[in-house]
């Protein structure tokens, strides 16, 4: 009688411990710099989405290089650079004193945070086994809405008794913890052939990606404007919204961990995008704290699916040497959402408010889901009949 291959090694575990603590350094941040621009720094509902979003903007620019790195120099040099990058970044927060200061610090958060993600993510892909590539993507995710889950409540707690000053200083040292336990991961041996050529956007990655972009813009809102809709709508303690939706995410991530791979990444990636759109409408619809709660439910289990179906989608057939690529394609449509979903939900709350913002997000999770079915699975049969026929 055979067995599945292992997953949990050793190797993999490490990797996903050094991604919690640098998730968690994260989610520290989570909700205080939107408070921060808004009631420190004085700026408006856009600021905070350029504050918040710009991150992602420098994540965007290094990512597909990224990818290349990690194909050609291995995993392992993005994982203790990035995570370095991040936590020299973190440390600089407490310097900036003006909006443009903190744009150049969260600027430099990016960079590290696109060269740290592409290189642990790759690894974890490298050492799982093909048949449970999305029960190790789901278990990697884990490391992610940890951040969410306990990142800002810890924030919160840190900002509340000390001030920001020592919230950005608990973040930077979560983040060194990573760079740490970064530098004992192993590399794997999976490096392309020297002058093997691999792209810096991978074609395939991309038509996944789109969806990804369109789905993902509902986080963006999420992250930004919740902190500031949650007192108005009678919910202050903001750490608690957070910790529901992250623990949500954890517990479908870690109790339905081969889902993904049961379901396959379409129909995964369909049940995302209807919770997504649904969550997103009842935040905007019903302004109360139970719809704020019941919305936030609904968006943890879109939010449990979506990734780990794109990046199914996404590998499908990619060869070891051009898995770099593929995630960096990917993480850049992740980076895209966040940075240009961030500059577009807050355009929606300056002219109609917050609930403009979830409303938006919510049509924009809806276009992902037309995409899907109409380009993506169109799109993945032609591949599957040339490659028979080749």
């Amino acid at each position: 009688m055979s067995s599945k291959p292992r997953l949990l090694t050793p190797r993999f575990v490490l990797v996903v411990a050094c991604g919690i603590c640098y998730f968690l350094a994260l989610g520290v941040v989570m909700p205080n710099v939107p408070r921060y621009v808004k009631h420190e720094l004085g700026g408006s509902s856009l600021a905070v989405g350029v504050a918040t979003g710009v991150l992602f903007v420098g994540a965007v620019i290094l990512r597909p290089i990224a990818g290349r790195i990690g194909d050609r120099m291995g995993r392992k040099v993005l994982v203790v650079g990035g995570a370095a990058t991040v936590a020299v970044s973190l440390f600089l927060y407490s310097a900036a004193s003006s909006l443009g200061l903190l744009i150049g610090a969260r600027l430099l958060t990016g960079l590290g945070e696109a060269a740290f993600f592409v290189g642990a993510a790759t690894m974890v892909t490298d050492l799982a086994p093909v048949e449970r590539r999305g029960e190790a993507i789901s278990y990697w995710s884990v490391a992610v809405y940890s951040g969410f889950a306990f990142g800002p409540a810890i924030g919160e707690a840190v900002q509340r008794a000390h001030g920001y000053h020592a919230t950005w200083m608990v973040a930077g040292g979560l983040a060194v913890a990573a760079t740490l336990l970064g530098l004992l991961t192993r590399e794997t041996e999976t490096r392309a052939q020297t002058g093997a050529k691999t792209p810096l956007i991978h074609r395939r990655a991309l038509v996944p990606g789109i969806v990804l972009f369109c789905g993902l813009i509902a986080t963006a809102g999420f992250g930004a404007f919740i902190p500031l809709y949650g007192p108005e709508v009678g919910i202050r303690d903001i750490a608690v919204v957070f910790f529901v939706f992250g623990g949500i995410v954890l517990f479908i991530r870690i109790v339905g961990a081969r889902i993904p791979d049961i379901l396959g990444g379409v129909r995964s990636a369909t049940i995302a995008l209807v919770a997504t759109t649904v969550a997103m409408a009842c935040i905007a619809a019903w302004a109360t704290a139970v719809g704020l709660m019941t919305g936030v439910v609904a968006f943890a289990v879109g939010s449990a699916f979506l990734y780990p179906a794109i990046l199914l989608l996404a590998l499908e057939n990619s060869r070891i040497d051009e898995r770099g690529a593929v995630i960096g394609t990917v993480s850049s449509c992740f980076d895209l959402s966040q940075g240009v979903g961030s500059l577009i939900v807050g355009g929606a709350a300056a002219v109609l408010g917050y609930r403009g913002a979830f409303a938006t997000s919510s049509v924009l999770a809806a276009i992902g889901l037309v995409v899907l079915w109409r380009v993506v699975v169109p799109y993945r049969h032609r591949i599957a009949v040339t490659e028979d026929l080749g």
